[in-house]
């Protein structure tokens, strides 16, 4: 993979250590600490700041006795998905799947094998692929996913997450979830947090599966888009794709569609790259005690290791505010114990 298959992602996906407070300190760790045995929320993580500071947090704002107690109401937490929640190199999954898609549906389409940028993918020629741009990327995600029905679209998803396995860890994609982070996860629903996917991922493809495994239902699950259309016909009711974008859930679009569909800032906001940055200034700009944690790729033995100049969740300027800001940034080869639930 290179550099330019990041342009390519950013149209496909068309159709988250320190607090944002002041920084940790001996008088916090005296905060009530469920770090034992037996009441330990938080198993896969390793005991130090890191952990330390997330459960001072949670306990603070959750203690009606506290001056920074945050009403339920208001325990808004939001998570990206990519990268954070769920591995995503070498690239992000749901490019895995739109390839996979064209190679099924070649059958009924030869002319694609003499196409391009069809041919670069049935050929596995990423650098071919990677010259035709977004405009390439587009013909593969109108010829893929334009016209099919939510349905359609669902049953395809779950079909492939089912089945297909990632390229190098030889494990369904849904595998790939973080342990620690569904441990977060879990925390915060059991202490009233409303909890959030808000994802560059494409809404349908994240719907027709992750809600189970984050125990977050659809409702919850904000991605990027495409347009559809509503069609009836004598009481058969469909809404299908149309192959036209709608939004692009990244960067500036994460507070945009906060604001929009949530109608609240989060409280708590968690990411991995500078896509996220905007969410987590967001979030950082509450009236509330706010929590900003960010997810730093260490780990080249378990997972992969990568940070600024990655093709895939660049974390730069992102990492530079939290260091500046304070927020809470794991350490994934530190701070975990443990990455996958398989392990």
């Amino acid at each position: 993979m290179r550099k330019g298959i990041v342009n390519l992602l950013s149209l496909l996906i068309a159709i988250g250590v320190f607090v944002s407070c002041a920084p940790i300190s001996n008088k916090d760790t005296d905060v009530v600490n469920q770090e034992t045995e037996n009441t330990d929320p938080l198993p896969s993580w390793n005991k130090g700041a890191t952990k330390t500071a997330i459960i001072n947090y949670v306990s603070d704002v959750t203690n009606p006795e506290s001056k920074n107690f945050i009403d339920i109401e208001n325990r808004i937490a939001t998570f990206d998905n990519d990268g954070n929640l769920w591995s995503e190199q070498p690239a992000y999954f749901q490019l895995f799947f739109a390839i996979d898609r064209v190679k099924a549906m070649a059958v009924d389409h030869p002319e694609w094998k003499n196409q391009q940028p069809f041919k670069a993918v049935l050929e596995n020629d990423m650098a071919e692929l990677q010259k035709h741009g977004e405009h390439g990327l587009l013909e593969l995600v109108m010829a893929t996913h334009a016209g099919n029905t939510i349905e359609e679209f669902d049953a395809d998803v779950k079909d492939w997450i089912a089945t297909a396995k990632h390229p190098t860890k030889n494990v369904t994609y849904d595998k790939l979830v973080y342990q620690p982070m569904l441990e977060l996860l879990q925390y915060l629903q059991e202490n009233d947090f409303k909890t959030y996917v808000v994802s560059g991922g494409g809404i349908d493809f994240m719907r027709a599966f992750v809600s189970p495994i984050y125990n977050i239902p659809s409702e919850q699950i904000i991605g990027s888009r495409i347009k559809t259309k509503f069609e009836y016909n004598n009481g058969d009711v469909k809404i299908a794709f149309l192959p036209e974008n709608d939004f692009f859930n990244d960067k500036d679009g994460k507070p945009l569609n906060i604001q929009k569909i949530i109608g609240k800032k989060p409280v708590f906001s968690s990411g991995n790259s500078d896509g996220d940055l905007p969410m987590m200034q967001y979030a950082a700009s509450n009236k509330y005690k706010s929590f900003m944690l960010y997810l730093h790729h260490t780990d080249e033995k378990r997972e992969w290791a990568y940070d600024r100049e990655s093709h895939i969740g660049r974390l730069d300027k992102g990492l530079d505010e939290a260091k500046e800001k304070g927020w809470t940034i794991i350490d994934m080869q530190k701070d975990w114990n443990k990455i996958y639930p398989f392990e």
